[in-house]
């Protein structure tokens, strides 16, 4: 459920602690834009709050990104994100060693393109984020399939949906496989690498490799499972979370003060969902059933209609600081 540019702490009696960074590749490679993968030039499709995260980081680790998306309206916003992730990077909760130089480099590599045919045209590789419906991803990959170089390897950033739900729809089976990027992506640098039984050997050893140039920590699956390993461990404190509040049990801000006071962790499951977004929040509670159902009405009634829509605007859960 992983799927805002700025980590700016929350505000209200629950907004203690700050988010710790994964364990993570060398600080001084991830600063200096070291890359030492063959696929250089790479395509992300959706420049939503990940997209754009993914997007920025390959360019700040020295790929040529193109970033697409459906409408020039959608790629304002997104240009909008690049220069927020620019600015946050050179923050105290930014990314180490990032340097003005190396933001404004990383800006220089991307491109910005509303035509798919004229966006992976030379993509060696093609990461999609787009929102997390099968119907809907399907249809871009059926679409995608004539469009694509021979050589180009194609990764789902996809959080809730197995590759092997998708592979027929790509046209090349044996170049995809799913690369799960967890969201504030520079400080929480895994990537998640899970292919099907069809991905090839080699194409997953090559994508574990552009991960670790773009200074992540690769995880790599061993199989197909449902939320990987991350949301495997994530999404049921989320949904127990989810449910206190639907059964009147508990607000919000008691249940992360409880989390945070009980285990140690920096954040509750409630700031864990504004940093999420409450967008995609919302479009996975919508299939969890009764409960999920009843969350997401929440959700909707309570934040959405009111441009709530986690971190990224400002409000969520909480209130951010500018």
């Amino acid at each position: 459920m992983t799927d805002t540019t700025s980590p700016a702490a929350p505000s209200g009696p629950a907004a203690t602690g700050t988010a710790a960074s994964a364990t993570s590749a060398d600080d001084a490679t991830r600063a200096s834009g070291a890359h030492g993968s063959d696929l250089r030039r790479v395509t992300v499709l959706g420049t939503g709050v990940l997209g754009a995260q993914i997007a920025f980081q390959a360019a700040y680790s020295g790929s040529t990104v193109t970033a697409y998306d459906v409408s020039d309206e959608a790629l304002e916003a997104g240009r909008a994100r690049f220069t927020g992730l620019a600015a946050t990077y050179l923050t105290p909760q930014g990314l180490r060693g990032a340097t003005e130089e190396a933001t404004q480099e990383a800006l220089g590599r991307l491109s910005y393109s509303s035509d798919l045919a004229e966006a992976v045209a030379d993509a060696d590789l093609v990461i999609e984020a787009v929102p997390e419906h099968l119907g809907l991803k399907r249809d871009l990959y059926s679409r995608l399939a004539p469009l694509l170089p021979e050589r180009t390897v194609l990764a789902t950033n996809s959080s809730t949906l197995l590759p092997s739900a998708l592979a027929d729809a790509t046209g090349r089976p044996d170049r995809f496989l799913a690369l799960h990027f967890a969201n504030l992506i520079w400080i929480n640098n895994t990537a998640e690498v899970m292919g099907t039984t069809e991905t090839s050997p080699e194409v997953y050893e090559r994508v574990v490799e552009f991960a670790r140039g773009m200074g992540m920590v690769p995880i790599e699956l061993k199989k197909e499972q449902p939320g990987y390993v991350l949301n495997s461990l994530l999404v049921p404190l989320l949904n127990a979370a989810s449910a206190l509040l639907v059964k009147g049990v508990a607000e919000p801000e008691t249940v992360d003060t409880t989390w945070r006071i009980g285990t140690g962790a920096p954040f509750g499951p409630f700031q864990i969902m504004d940093v999420i977004g409450l967008r995609t929040v919302h479009a996975v509670s919508v299939a969890g059933g009764p409960e999920g159902e009843a969350f997401a009405e929440i959700i909707q009634r309570d934040y959405l209609d009111h441009g709530k829509t986690g971190r990224e605007s400002g409000a969520g859960f909480y209130t951010y600081a500018e």
